[in-house]
């Protein structure tokens, strides 16, 4: 039983190497009819792999792009449009409104990544929040209306992650404790 069990095993094994020597057979096609390309190897004359679409850009009647921000409890409405770079938030400059150089480094970042430092003029509204909240509110506002403006853009804002919002938020205060988390001293008499 074993010896036969070794021959078919061999009958097997010649069988499959005449089988991967031997040229397939060619199929007769109709001239109209085209093969479908096989998946099994990669052919040198296929075409070469479509650029990714882009989005169209989102503009307005006055060429402006419009994003939200968010971050912590602050919310900011942003638009951007083409100019010599100046910053509006809530009707006063950038560096009356956000005075720690820190604030208005955060707020340039996505300018500087993508490589457009006072190409666009800024306006936005800003509510809720600290400064420090509203700073990452309008850089996400800012890194959002940039992709509106060019959606070639997207892909490095969000490599260094400026398109992703900071849902950090304060927790909010429980019942029996001083604070979120706090309890009251405890006192043994």
């Amino acid at each position: 039983m074993a010896e036969e069990t070794k021959t078919t095993l061999d009958g097997l094994k010649d069988a499959m190497a005449e089988a991967q020597a031997a040229p397939a057979p060619v199929a007769d096609v109709a001239p109209d009819t085209v093969a479908a390309p096989s998946t099994d190897a990669p052919s040198t004359d296929a075409p070469a792999i479509e650029a990714e679409t882009l989005p169209e850009p989102k503009r307005d009647a006055q060429g402006r792009s419009y994003a939200t921000g968010k971050r912590k409890n602050a919310i900011a409405r942003v638009w951007i449009k083409p100019g010599s770079g100046k910053f509006l938030i809530n009707g006063r400059d950038e560096t009356t409104y956000f005075a720690r150089p820190v604030l208005q480094m955060i707020i340039n970042q996505p300018f500087e990544v993508s490589e457009r430092k006072g190409e666009f003029d800024v306006v936005c509204t800003v509510k809720g929040g600290g400064l420090s909240g509203q700073a990452g509110a309008v850089r996400h506002g800012i890194s959002k209306a940039l992709t509106y403006y060019e959606p070639a853009l997207r892909k490095e804002l969000k490599k260094v992650g400026f398109m992703t919002r900071d849902s950090r938020v304060v927790e909010r205060k429980k019942y029996g404790k001083a604070k979120a988390r706090r309890s009251f001293q405890f006192s043994k008499r």
